[in-house]
């Protein structure tokens, strides 16, 4: 029996998540309908996809190609499905957005203007504001979907969240900074040195947790809501900046070099996605929204 299209959705959720229990609770559906649906496209194949193990489950050799292909056809197929949407050019209707700030400018902008090219009848509202408001507007029904950083959302039982992108901690440092040619960077290295402290999206808070957890007390040189800001600073030596790699480039606007370095250690992951209230029935606009925005997440190279 050849494989399916719910199969690979289900496969490739596995693969994103690194795990059954969360690819089934970000699907809304049972761990053992992914279980079954897993075995199957593994018995379709003649491969197996996923090392077993006590402690869940690792991605094979054979499941990172699989992959590829899996993300490709469900990429193709929303497209197909969009090429042939009845009077999609003349919809109307409108699509209430909101944004948090740190993801405006990096994810944002490529997401809206492919929404708009593919339905320009839609008036799009859209809203900046911080992580906890946007959920409040969710709630309320005062938007339709918002684009933010979802790592620490706070009310999973009433909103739904998939993800869009995955981005780790990285150090950022001025040229010649003698960490630049260090073989391993350590927390402790960090705390000796004065920090660049980017405050929106919960990036202060979830950096000050990071350092103390791991035994570092950070000496705050500068703190600033602007990532340019942060950019000038590092860049011209006045510190160094602990950040997800999605903000990162590689120099300043004033054209100083940026470097960017791996810390060792486990450091926390900022996830970005759609966030929209559980339960509710998207209006066509909301919909296609989150449609163009799966089909960009799936074409992403990997």
């Amino acid at each position: 029996m050849a494989f399916t299209l719910r199969q690979l959705q289900y496969f490739v959720a596995v693969a994103e998540q690194g795990s059954v229990t969360r690819a089934a609770q970000n699907l809304s559906i049972s761990q053992s309908s992914i279980t079954e649906a897993l075995k199957e496209l593994e018995g379709d194949l003649g491969v197996e996809l996923f090392d077993r193990h006590p402690r869940g489950l690792s991605i094979t050799h054979n499941g990172h190609q699989f992959l590829r292909h899996a993300t490709k056809i469900l990429a193709d197929v929303s497209d197909a499905r969009r090429s042939f949407a009845e009077n999609r050019e003349e919809r109307g209707g409108k699509l209430n957005l909101g944004v948090t700030s740190l993801v405006a400018g990096y994810v944002l902008s490529d997401l809206l203007a492919r929404y708009r090219r593919a339905c320009p009848g839609v008036e799009v509202s859209a809203i900046e504001d911080n992580g906890s408001y946007l959920e409040h507007l969710l709630i309320g029904g005062e938007l339709d979907v918002a684009v933010m950083v979802i790592s620490n959302l706070r009310d999973r039982m009433a909103l739904q969240a998939e993800i869009l992108e995955t981005s780790p901690y990285r150090l950022w440092l001025p040229i010649g900074h003698p960490l630049v040619s260090a073989d391993i960077i350590s927390v402790e290295d960090i705390g000796r040195e004065p920090l660049i402290m980017l405050t929106v999206d919960e990036i202060e808070e979830n950096t000050g947790k990071l350092l103390t957890a791991l035994g570092a007390r950070p000496h705050v040189a500068f703190r600033t809501r602007s990532v340019e800001a942060v950019r000038s600073l590092v860049a011209t030596g006045a510190g160094i900046a602990l950040l997800p790699d999605l903000v990162y480039r590689p120099w300043s606007l004033e054209g100083d070099r940026i470097e960017s370095r791996d810390v060792s250690g486990a450091l926390p992951v900022v996830q970005v996605g759609m966030v929209w209230r559980k339960g509710s029935s998207l209006p066509q606009s909301a919909r296609d929204f989150v449609g163009i925005a799966e089909a960009l997440r799936s074409a992403r190279p990997r």
